[in-house]
């Protein structure tokens, strides 16, 4: 990913992350990814009513798949508006989808969603991360690293 990419995800007007992922599992590598949606549900994740929390993806089938991705009903919809939470496809290239599965043959890997936003033309996308899981003392290590990094912070602050 290239600065001007990472510029264009700041300038998202919607950014739904997964807070818990960076803490629970060591993220190895980063793909982006489009999202097949319904109407209701673009219009509810442009509103930012979108969460990440126990979202995981899968491969069935040769095709990427995230589960348990919660997206409110559109308010202003009427019977035909969308489930809260189904099965969800993503639109990765098959080398990036064949090059996933075999890594998440290997034992402790998995793929997480961590960022939804909106590209420049209004789509929605999708990041997500090869990642390993951490043992109890990585998480604890990770809690101290970021209390230190606030205390670094505070001591700039006051000098």
């Amino acid at each position: 990913m290239n600065k001007e990419e990472q510029l264009l995800r700041k300038k998202s007007p919607v950014q739904i992350k997964n807070k818990k992922a960076s803490f629970e599992y060591f993220l190895v590598e980063t793909y982006t990814a489009g999202i097949v949606l319904t109407g209701t549900e673009i219009k509810s994740i442009r509103m930012g009513k979108a969460s990440l929390t126990d979202t995981y993806c899968t491969i069935i089938n040769g095709e990427m798949w995230v589960k348990g991705m919660s997206i409110s009903p559109y308010f202003y919809g009427s019977f035909s508006n969308h489930e809260l939470k189904r099965d969800r496809k993503l639109l990765l290239n098959r080398r990036e989808i064949r090059k996933l599965q075999e890594a998440t043959k290997q034992p402790g890997f998995t793929i997480i969603p961590i960022l939804v936003f909106l590209n420049e033309k209004g789509f929605a996308k999708m990041d997500i991360a090869l990642a390993r899981g951490k043992k109890m003392y990585d998480k604890r290590q990770t809690l101290k690293e970021k209390e230190d990094r606030r205390e670094m912070d505070r001591a700039r602050k006051i000098y």
